[in-house]
């Protein structure tokens, strides 16, 4: 009961775990909202922010335009986020995403074999990957004033 009790505590207050060893993230290719297929090595070289959402995710939504905003902040140096939806149908995540008029893919991950890859155990769920496709730090949750420690991790990720 006290473990799942601090599990719970820690994904309110939004926990950042940093990598202690460099791991390479494992590739992926998955279906894109809007363009065919996306494959996660094609963007190495660029820092990237790989977002694991749901639609039925409160936090998620909060988060999405916060998203949008750091894409449009940093992509000029070299960033990149890829959302991926766990959600099941991929036409739902469609119409979901449609007002928020994403600058980023938003990708669909309907059998969860890439959340589970990852070991995301929470929903927003974010890791962060350097230019190389190591992955460098994992956030679990949102809450509003992340979008800080979000740019502060970034930039130095974009500086390596």
């Amino acid at each position: 009961m006290k473990k799942a009790y601090w599990f719970f505590i820690l994904l309110l207050s939004g926990c950042f775990v940093q990598a202690h060893a460099e791991q390479q993230a494992p590739d992926f290719v998955l279906k894109s909202v809007a363009d065919g297929n996306v494959r996660l090595s094609e963007h190495y070289g660029e820092v990237i922010l790989l977002n694991f959402w749901a639609t039925w995710c409160g936090p998620c939504r909060k988060e999405l335009p916060v998203l949008n905003n750091l894409q449009k902040k940093y992509e000029r140096a070299g960033f990149s986020v890829l959302a991926v939806s766990v959600d099941e149908a991929d036409a739902k995540v469609a119409n979901y995403v449609e007002p928020f008029k994403l600058s980023f893919p938003v990708l669909l991950d309907e059998e969860h074999k890439v959340v589970k890859e990852y070991d995301i155990q929470a929903m927003p769920g974010s890791v962060f990957l350097s230019r190389d496709g190591e992955i460098k730090y994992v956030h679990l949750g949102y809450k509003e004033g992340d979008e800080a420690k979000y740019s502060k991790i970034i930039e130095s990720l974009l500086k390596e």
